[in-house]
C-alpha cells in the first residue's frame, strides 16, 4: 500500500467497516486516527522521530522542562564542561521520581554534585516546553553542567490531504490500527476487532524489524520495542 492521507484513511475506514458518516462522523474519525497514531509511536519508537536538545543545568535546581513536543526520553548525557557539549560525559541512569527524592532529600549545597540519575514526570500534555513534562536530576547539580537530552517527539497530526512519516512508511499498519480502534468504538463485532488487532501486530513486527535494521541499539540510546518481536525461523 502506498502512503495515506487523512482523507484517504477516513474513506478506507468507512469502506472496510461499511459504516457511514452518521455514525463515523469526521470528529470521531479524527479521534480514531489520533489515538492510532499515538499508539504506534509508543509501540515502536521511530528513528525518524528522534531529536536531541542541548542546554546547561542550573546549580541547585533539581528539575528542567522536557524538550518541547517530547513523547518520551531516550537518554540524557551530562558533560563535565559548563560551556560546550564536548569532552568527557556520562549517560545518566533512569530511575523513578521517588528514588531520586530519597537519594537526595534536600538541595543543601553540601549534598550537591554531578548528576548520576534522572526521572521524567508530569507527562506530555502538549507541544510546548512547559507542557511536555519535566526532568528531575540527582544529585542536585553543583555547577552549570552542559547536557544533551535524546528524545522522540510527537509527530504532526495527520489531517486533510497531508501526510506524515507514519502514513507514508507504515500505511497498512496505520489502517489496521485505525480499524481496531474503530471496532472498539463501535463495540464490535469482536471477531473483527480481534482480526485487525492481530493484523496490526503483524505489521508492527515488520516495521520494527526495519527500524532495528537501520541501527544497532546500545544501553543508553535504547529504542526498545514495546511489542515483543519474534525471531524469524532458522
Amino acid at each position: 500500500m502506498s502512503g495515506l492521507s487523512a482523507s484517504g484513511l477516513k474513506t478506507q475506514i468507512k469502506n472496510y467497516t461499511e459504516v457511514g458518516d452518521t455514525v463515523l462522523t469526521n470528529d470521531v474519525l479524527e479521534n480514531i486516527i489520533l489515538n492510532a497514531q499515538q499508539r504506534i509511536m509508543y509501540d515502536v519508537p521511530i528513528d525518524a522521530d528522534r531529536k536531541a536538545q542541548t542546554g546547561s543545568l542550573v546549580a541547585g535546581q533539581t528539575t528542567i522542562n522536557c524538550p518541547a513536543g517530547a513523547l518520551f526520553i531516550r537518554g540524557v548525557q551530562v558533560y563535565d564542561s559548563t560551556s560546550a557539549v564536548t569532552g568527557d560525559n556520562v549517560w545518566l541512569l533512569k530511575r523513578d521520581r521517588t528514588f531520586l527524592q530519597e537519594y537526595v532529600p534536600s538541595t543543601e549545597t553540601a549534598k550537591r554534585g554531578k548528576p548520576k540519575y534522572y526521572a521524567m514526570f508530569g507527562g506530555a500534555t502538549g507541544l510546548s516546553d512547559t507542557t511536555s513534562g519535566r526532568l528531575m536530576f540527582a544529585p542536585v547539580p553543583d555547577a552549570a553542567y552542559m547536557f544533551k537530552v535524546h528524545y522522540n517527539y510527537v509527530q504532526s497530526i495527520l489531517e486533510g490531504s497531508g501526510t506524515n512519516y507514519i502514513s507514508l512508511n507504515f500505511p497498512q499498519g496505520l489502517l489496521y490500527c485505525c480499524l481496531a480502534e474503530t471496532y472498539g468504538y463501535l463495540k464490535g463485532p469482536m471477531d473483527m476487532l480481534t482480526l485487525y488487532e492481530q493484523k496490526y501486530k503483524e505489521e508492527v513486527q515488520k516495521f520494527a524489524s526495519q527500524q532495528i535494521g537501520r541501527r544497532r541499539r546500545d544501553d543508553y540510546t535504547d529504542g526498545t520495542i514495546r511489542i515483543p518481536i519474534e525471531s524469524p525461523p532458522q
